[in-house]
């Protein structure tokens, strides 16, 4: 079984929408597949019908977004009930909370001599949209020449250290955690920062905190084996995927996969 539990949607800051998502992971031979769009769940119900029509199965998540010390966390929930109340409220404040940290970045680079306005954004992001993030204006900035291609727009224009990124301030990382339980989920902490781990792990497993990302495109053997080793000690549990957005990377969806023995007890405590 070959499972892909980090992909993402329009309905945040994906290029593409459920169906296709879905449609080109059965093409890329994966199984089982995670929407788990930045703090929405409104893409699940379309990937879900579509799963059921390549013989997909369609695991409801959300990437939610919190932030430390002026650095962002975002923790998984998986299984989650993508109508609970809970996850309703984080949604609404959270687009609310959105549209106004992007207006703040493009009020940073207009100061800059950047010709952007948020209306160009809200048309990149399109109607579907749920959240608004980053790639939508890194889309903008690529069809405005001001960069060759997204990756370049975030290296030089609006990537974590720049002077126009302000970061997603929705909530803490435990309260991240907390909204996912309440809904039912079970909290995994996404592509945890390797100076980070050791400081706010005790933290997060103090807020109900299940396990971690270990499984990346990006994570080196050494960087694997390390995080296995926390879980095993700390009995958590491992999840993987490959937190795709956009082919604009170079990557498709199915080049990267995690087995059902690498996440079974996360799929067992899910139900599956």
């Amino acid at each position: 079984m070959r499972l892909d539990l980090h992909i993402h949607t329009t309905a945040s800051d994906g290029a593409w929408h459920p169906e296709k998502v879905v449609r080109t992971a059965a093409h890329g031979g994966l199984d089982v597949i995670a929407i788990a769009d930045h703090d929405t769940t409104g893409a699940f119900a379309a990937a879900a019908a579509a799963g059921v029509d390549v013989n997909v199965q369609v695991i409801p998540a959300m990437e939610a977004s919190s932030t430390w010390e002026g650095r962002e966390i975002h923790v998984l929930g998986y299984f989650l009930n993508p109508t609970s109340k809970e996850l309703a409220v984080h949604e609404g404040r959270a687009r609310r909370l959105r549209d106004e940290r992007m207006q703040e970045m493009v009020r940073r680079l207009v100061e800059q001599g950047i010709e952007v306005t948020f209306s160009d954004v809200e048309e990149a992001a399109g109607s579907d949209r749920s959240s608004i993030a980053r790639p939508h204006l890194a889309r903008v900035l690529e069809g405005k020449g001001y960069a060759s291609s997204v990756p370049d727009a975030f290296n030089r224009l609006i990537g974590d250290h720049s002077d126009a990124f302000v970061p997603t301030a929705l909530q803490t990382p435990a309260e991240a955690v907390g909204m996912l339980r309440a809904a039912g989920g079970i909290p995994i902490w996404a592509h945890p920062p390797r100076d980070l781990v050791d400081t706010l792990l005790p933290s997060l497993l103090s807020a109900g905190l299940r396990g971690l990302e270990v499984y990346r495109p990006s994570h080196r053997r050494n960087e694997v084996l390390r995080l296995e080793g926390i879980c095993r000690t700390a009995d958590l549990l491992m999840s993987g995927g490959s937190d795709w957005h956009t082919p604009d990377y170079g990557s498709q969806l199915g080049d990267f996969f995690v087995t059902g023995d690498e996440v079974e007890k996360l799929l067992t405590e899910g139900g599956m």
